[in-house]
């Protein structure tokens, strides 16, 4: 083969390269919150299919989406209130474990949809989810009259990123962040390191920034069999919070971890709830 044939096959190589490398980055482009969102409208079960006593409300957002939640209320009026925002799959009839675990340990409970999601209006996007999530802190504080200091906010996956935008804005009780990362571009670049992210990313979701701004008891729970959001997410997110702050290792995948490893799990949930509200039964 001579050296012009070397030359328009290499030419040829290259342009083909360069032609998936950026259909790739158009890919990414145009269909990230695609790759962001799973969401479900299917209803698969309610707190009343395990026996526990809900309302079901509808709350409206400060731009005028109406989003759905589940108020799982316990006897004692004092008890802490745990304000969940779940991951980027499914919706909230998909969380009725963590519903049963926070009945057992005498928590009241709010499990809220983002918009897109279950019965709630709407597309997600991530201002959208934060505005849903203030939503539900709303109805919590003015609507019932909660006090801030007997609410903990837990954020589980995509949902730590809601958590931590109301934390650092209203200083909460606590904060629990479970199975999350420290950044969208952070974990995209994992995924993605011939990518640049940095300049294509639609999506931020800053935990480890927002940590710096958060002044209340926090709790960081992950597992090193992690398959979807790296141990080492976990980990960096616990030093960036500021003290106090604790680290529960769990065992498990990122979706079953809690209950293959439900023992140590509630032990840890009810030490740090205890660490917060000494005086809760």
């Amino acid at each position: 083969m001579g050296a012009n044939s070397c030359c328009q096959w290499l030419g040829r190589g290259l342009r083909l390269v360069g032609g998936i490398y950026v259909g790739l980055l158009v890919v990414l482009m145009l269909g990230q919150a695609r790759l962001m969102y799973f969401p479900s409208r299917h209803m698969i079960s309610t707190p009343k299919d395990m026996g526990l006593a809900y309302e079901d409300l509808r709350l409206t957002t400060s731009d005028g989406v109406t989003i759905a939640a589940w108020w799982i209320p316990v006897a004692n009026p004092r008890a802490p209130v745990v304000l969940f925002a779940h991951g980027n799959g499914g919706n909230i009839s998909y969380r009725l474990p963590y519903m049963r675990i926070f009945q057992h340990m005498g928590l009241a409970s709010l499990f809220f949809d983002y918009r897109g999601y279950g019965e709630s209006e709407g597309e997600p996007s991530e201002q959208g989810t934060y505005l849903d999530g203030e939503a539900s802190w709303h109805y919590l504080t003015q609507t019932r009259g909660i006090s801030p200091q007997q609410i903990v906010i837990y954020g589980e996956s995509l949902g730590g990123g809601i958590a931590t935008y109301l934390a650092a804005k209203y200083q909460p009780a606590g904060l629990i962040l479970g199975s999350t990362f420290t950044s969208i571009p952070d974990r995209a670049k994992e995924l993605f390191p011939l990518m640049p992210v940095d300049l294509i990313a639609q999506f931020q979701y800053n935990n480890l920034e927002r940590l710096g701004q958060i002044h209340v008891p926090v709790l960081i729970i992950h597992s090193p069999q992690d398959e979807i959001i790296p141990f080492h997410h976990g980990r960096r997110l616990y030093e960036a919070a500021n003290e106090p702050k604790f680290f529960l290792e769990i065992q498990g995948s990122h979706n079953e971890g809690f209950l293959d490893s439900l023992p140590i799990y509630q032990a840890g949930i009810e030490q740090f709830i205890l660490g917060i509200f000494p005086n809760h039964p």
